[in-house]
């Protein structure tokens, strides 16, 4: 895949948009799609991870000590989800994961969340979510400071809002904006020392996608 745009470094830092159904690895034994089919870029590595069947922004790495920052949540690197939930929140729902909900024992870090008056303007899914017709959705916005395995889904299922749909929009300073699927662009140098400084202080408030509207086709 060709990049949107490209800068040259010593090192190399990339914003990819995954889609959905592709791994956040580069080989699979059992021949899914991964991050190979579409990053050529030698010697970089996921900086995280972004499940097969969850969206958006995966930043990657030939920087081990960047990867570290980015992925350690000593940093608190905010990290921006939209979730696509069943049925409305109430305000307990919403406070309780402001608050921390348990998850095995463990309780996550205090959150940021707030429900999006309007479905964001997202590229439909290669394959449409599965809903019932007879229960509402609902779209959230949802920012975390670590990353447990698969943890905004086990924390919107904890207080009954199981996730539909999730596409990360930002980690810290750096935004999705209207990279398409499957497409990638390497960092410019501002870019890259924002990750590398504090992650309180990168964590402005990052600029929603600005994608084409849905079509009325689209199940999400």
């Amino acid at each position: 895949m060709t990049p949107a745009a490209t800068s040259h470094f010593h090192s190399h830092t990339i914003a990819f948009h995954k889609p959905y159904g592709v791994l956040p690895c580069f080989t699979d034994s059992d021949g899914r799609p991964t991050l190979a089919d579409y990053i050529e870029l030698p010697g970089v590595y996921a900086a995280g991870r972004l499940d097969m069947d969850s969206e958006g922004l995966l930043l990657l790495t030939s920087d081990g000590t960047l990867a570290h920052r980015i992925t350690d949540p000593h940093h608190k690197l905010p990290k921006v989800y939209l979730v696509q939930v069943e049925r409305i929140p109430d305000e307990s729902a919403l406070r309780q994961l402001r608050e921390g909900v348990m998850l095995k024992g463990a309780k996550t870090r205090p959150a940021k969340v707030r429900v999006l008056d309007d479905s964001p303007a997202l590229p439909e899914r290669p394959v449409p979510i599965r809903f019932r017709k007879t229960v509402p959705t609902c779209w959230i916005e949802l920012t975390i400071h670590e990353g447990m395995n698969r943890q905004v889904r086990r924390m919107t299922a904890a207080v009954g809002h199981p996730t539909l749909r999730l596409v990360r929009v930002a980690v810290g300073p750096i935004s999705l904006g209207n990279l398409a699927p499957g497409v990638w662009r390497e960092l410019v140098l501002d870019e890259v020392r924002s990750l590398q400084g504090n992650g309180m202080d990168a964590g402005r408030k990052p600029q929603q996608p600005d994608f084409p509207k849905p079509s009325h086709r689209s199940a999400d």
